[in-house]
């Protein structure tokens, strides 16, 4: 009937030079292979480190749990102490907390108290700025980006007129 690298896809076009510089025929099965749909290395090591993941975490749960005459029976006798068992888990979580606890600590440290002028104003602060109304009422423009006065939010926030 003719080359199967010929056929285009729906997504993209081809010209049959391209493709055909692209493609390498596979000798068993005749079909030509494209090199530009091949997976990448980050994919296949994303895949193979899930799935290593997986059975790690499998083999972990069996020699944790499953009895010492059970693995005895089906001839496994050199495992590590189940003393790890327990010991590896906790001192994750703990270093998990603490690493929390040191991150929220430190970012306590750094900022600035609420009566510095520092938490009010910093080298991005942008003043409101006033232009002259020249257009008519119905072609406002949009005000230029400002940060809103502290005397603002304290009268919104606390003026008991409101």
């Amino acid at each position: 009937m003719g080359d199967p690298s010929c056929l285009n896809s729906p997504r993209r076009v081809l010209s049959l030079s391209k493709e055909r510089e692209r493609a390498t025929i596979d000798k068993s099965s005749g079909f030509s292979v494209s090199k530009e749909n091949s997976p990448k290395p980050s994919e296949v090591y994303g895949f193979v480190g899930s799935i290593s993941t997986v059975v790690a975490i499998v083999l972990f749960l069996i020699w944790a749990y499953i009895p010492e005459q059970w693995l005895h029976s089906v001839r496994i006798t050199y495992y590590p102490s189940r003393y790890w068992a327990f010991v590896v888990p906790t001192f994750a979580m703990v270093t998990v907390v603490l690493a929390i606890g040191f991150y929220i600590g430190l970012n306590f440290m750094v900022t600035p108290p609420p009566t510095s002028f520092n938490a009010m104003f910093d080298e991005y602060s942008r003043e409101p700025t006033t232009f002259a109304d020249t257009t008519t009422s119905e072609d406002q423009p949009i005000e230029p980006l400002s940060d809103i006065g502290i005397n603002k939010i304290n009268d919104l926030m606390f003026d008991s007129a409101n």
